[in-house]
Order: structure tokens, then sequence, then C-alpha cells
């Protein structure tokens, strides 16, 4: 399906041009420090219960700031990832990626989530795990398409009812011929 021949991707009122120019403008980028009640309420959009509250917010962008990406389309924040590496640099964990309900369907959370392997590869990190909702079929799919698998699922994960699907993308360690991007 092309995204921009869809009515639900576009802002209502919008022309295909509008929707296409806010694509290529969009920026990816680390998100700043006066951005956070910004990535808070954007958190809450896409997360609503499950989103992270703000004093975890703060503390994540303090020791993972430069791991915390997001896509800026020039009005407001779009959408965002978050990386974090376990000490030692062997495995990462993607804590959160995900897009504004307007900004779907545009390619900015592929974008994000090619930024968040681009990252963990340079890193020289061997394995990206994340855990998603077992039931949003369109993240586990983006998810898959980029390599992971299915790995195993977590009955009450997140608190009783609460189930995720943990998902693991294996990435090849560089050798010293090969260095990553």
């Amino acid at each position: 399906m092309n995204p921009l021949a869809d009515d639900r991707f576009r802002k209502a009122g919008t022309s295909r041009s509008f929707t296409a120019a806010a694509r290529t403008r969009a920026g990816l980028r680390t998100v700043e420090e006066h951005e956070l009640p910004d990535l808070a309420g954007l958190d809450m959009e896409i997360f609503a219960g499950d989103a992270y509250p703000y004093f975890v917010l703060r503390q994540l962008f303090d020791v993972h700031g430069d791991r915390l990406k997001v896509v800026d389309d020039g009005s407001e924040l779009c959408g965002y990832v978050l990386v974090a590496t376990r000490q030692g640099g062997n495995r990462s964990w993607i804590l959160g990626l995900g897009t504004r309900k307007r900004c779907r369907g545009l390619g900015y959370g592929r974008r994000l989530m090619a930024e968040a392997v681009r990252m963990c590869a340079a890193d020289g990190v061997h394995e990206v795990r994340l855990t998603v909702d077992p039931a949003n079929t369109a993240a586990v799919q983006l998810y898959e398409s980029f390599g992971f698998a299915r790995d195993h699922h977590r009955d009450d994960y997140f608190g009783p009812g609460e189930s995720r699907l943990i998902m693991t993308l294996t990435l090849a360690r560089p050798t010293p011929d090969r260095q990553p991007p």
C-alpha cells in the first residue's frame, strides 16, 4: 500500500504534496533537554498507560541521552527511539520506539529503527532486543523486516495482563578488516 495514496495517512485538509514535503524535511536527530516535556507528551500519546513517567524519561535522558533520537517535522516531534546498551557492550535494548498517530505511514518508524540498528552496529553490539505488545502486528512486522526474530512470549511482563513478545536481532561482529558503518 502506498501510504501517500491513503487518506488515513494525511492530515485533514492537506494535500499529498504537503505530506510528501513534510516527510522530506523531517529531521532525525538527538533529542535536546529542553524538549523533554514534549517527548513526555509524545510518549503519552503513543503508549498511553504504558508511557514512561516524566521522571523516568528525565533519568533515561541523563543516562542514555545520546541514544535518544527523535524525528522532528519542523512543527513537532513525530516519533522517537531509545537505545540502551548493557555494560560491556554486548547487548542493547530498544526501550522505546513509536510515532505520533498523525505521522504514521510516513516511514518515520522505519527511519528510527534503522538509526537504532546503525547505532548498535557502530558500537559493536552483538545482540539487540526489544519487547512489543504481541497484538501490535504493525510493530512486529516492522521489527521482523529488520531481521528481528520472535524469541519468546512473556505473560505479565509489565504486570498482570501486560504480556510482551521479546524479539532479538543478532548483529555480525566487526572484524579487524570490517568495521561497522
